[in-house]
């Protein structure tokens, strides 16, 4: 092994802690030695499949312990693994597939219809587990800048694109973390956002690097949620707002054991109003900042800084750089302009899109897309995806401010806002709720609600009840897709 190098990191947490627990579910534990020997034997089965050291591999599935197995199998072997969304359409999975160029198709029964018309060889689980073995040149060590991961963005416009994470990608979002909320020899870190998305891949990683155990649920569920939290020995978990919103109603008037350390808030800018719930109830909550391109967070909110900057993503992770750029220029204490990141963690490019890679990667400064501040003592504060900016009359207007506002009220249960064109002012923001059940709320409540807390130019001009808000495998608010409820509403 060299300085470029890092031990193959399951085979070493294996022999280092071999009877610890590395995986939970309801029905099951599995020990760090059992889980490597599950993957030995998959990724010989894998090498009687065909598959070798750099092949691209491309796995559908849901959150399973076979999944985390076949992932650490293709590392075994050394193949790149391309993680797709299981909510995606067989149309989009078709793309994925071919600017992937992936050589197989791992999936289950239950998704096989998505692929099962592709000409990629497909491996379902129950014809993988009849496979005889063939011997696996197990690989021992990682290479910091060997291709690991393949996971596609939803971009705004286009096609995704390819965003290519190094194993020095994974390592490095591990240490910074673990430099940020410490290591506590009892966490537990409790898995129920997606593997095929990278909040859900790090946590998998993350467990074995720091040797704890990682609670599998298949998708999300509340009252699961907090039952792992108040019954399994769950410390940490990674969600999004509405993630959380839901487990603090279905808490009730309970509360969360002293061991809990905290919620890893991340997704987009959180309402006010729900982080002063939360701390109302002594729910400790960490604010983080990250994406696809930076193998998971790259901000996060240090545990004594909780109160006193509520609201903020806190300051970069412990091996990361962060800037703000207005005008091509360093942007001055709390002016908003496009965030700016650096460090080992930030993806060397993307797949087969060298001038997109050029165009936002310059001299390791990641040009993120998404606005925001740095307050005098640095610490960041993230407005909105410069996409889903709304420009009204000259006037910048962030979604997410509207959308706390609108969350404040207590009749609504979700809101989501975007820009409709409008010829005096160019676009105007538009909202988007879904009500509290029970609730009796009318627009007209709303906005005159929205006048007392926004200028009268953020207030929307529009309110639009709807039964769902369109959100990613994430729970993510997909804000580009609202206006499709509109034009529903409209053929209604």
């Amino acid at each position: 092994m060299n300085s470029t190098e890092i031990p193959n990191w399951l085979k070493q947490r294996a022999f280092l802690t071999p009877n610890r627990i590395a995986l939970k579910t309801e029905n099951e534990e599995i020990s760090f030695l059992t889980l490597h020997q599950n993957v030995v034997k998959k990724a010989n089965q894998l090498t009687f499949a065909g598959i070798q050291e750099d092949d691209v591999v491309s796995v559908l599935m849901k959150n399973r312990i076979e999944m985390v197995e076949l992932i650490h199998a293709l590392n075994y072997i050394g193949a790149v693994t391309v993680l797709l969304n299981i909510k995606l359409s067989s149309s989009e999975l078709e793309f994925q597939l071919k600017d992937s160029g992936s050589k197989i198709v791992l999936t289950e029964d239950d998704l096989l219809e998505k692929v099962i018309h592709f000409n990629n060889e497909i491996i379902r689980l129950k014809e993988l587990q009849e496979l005889p073995e063939k011997d696996c040149a197990i690989q021992g060590y990682f290479s910091l800048d060997q291709a690991d991961t393949i996971m596609y963005t939803s971009g705004t416009t286009g096609n995704p694109k390819g965003v290519i994470h190094t194993y020095g990608n994974h390592w490095w979002s591990a240490i910074g973390s673990s430099l940020n909320l410490g290591l506590y020899q009892d966490d537990c870190w409790l898995l129920s956002v997606p593997m095929f998305h990278i909040s859900g891949l790090s946590i998998l990683y993350k467990s074995i690097i720091y040797g704890i155990p990682a609670v599998i649920h298949e998708s999300f569920d509340p009252k699961r949620a907090n039952d792992a939290i108040m019954n399994q020995g769950v410390t940490i978990m990674s969600l999004v707002s509405v993630m959380l919103k839901r487990m603090v109603d279905e808490l009730g008037d309970q509360s969360y054991p002293n061991s809990f350390r905290g919620m890893l808030l991340g997704g987009g800018p959180a309402p006010k109003p729900l982080l002063e719930d939360c701390l109302a109830r002594h729910i400790p909550v960490f604010q983080t900042y990250g994406m696809t391109e930076t193998a998971s967070q790259v901000v996060t909110l240090a545990p004594e800084y909780s109160i006193s900057k509520l609201g903020s993503a806190g300051k970069p992770l412990f091996p990361v750089e962060i800037k703000i750029e207005k005008d091509g220029m360093l942007a001055n204490p709390n002016d908003v302009g496009e965030i700016v990141v650096k460090g080992p963690n930030v993806t060397k490019g993307y797949l087969n899109r060298m001038d997109d890679t050029k165009t936002s990667i310059v001299d390791g400064w990641l040009y993120t897309g998404d606005m925001g501040y740095l307050d005098e003592e640095g610490f960041l504060f993230v407005m909105d995806r410069r996409s889903d900016l709304i420009i009204s009359g000259g006037e910048n207007i962030y979604p997410a401010e509207l959308e706390a506002v609108l969350l404040a009220h207590p009749g609504i249960l979700e809101a989501g806002v975007t820009g409709v064109d409008d010829e005096q002012w160019g676009q105007v923001p538009a909202a988007f709720v879904r009500k509290e059940e029970g609730s009796i709320v009318t627009d007209d409540e709303i906005i005159a609600f929205c006048y007392k807390k926004l200028a009268h130019y953020k207030v929307p001009k529009s309110i639009h009840f709807v039964d769902f808000l369109p959100r990613n495998a994430s729970n993510k608010l997909m804000r580009r897709k609202l206006i499709g409820l509109l034009k529903d509403e409209n053929n209604d």
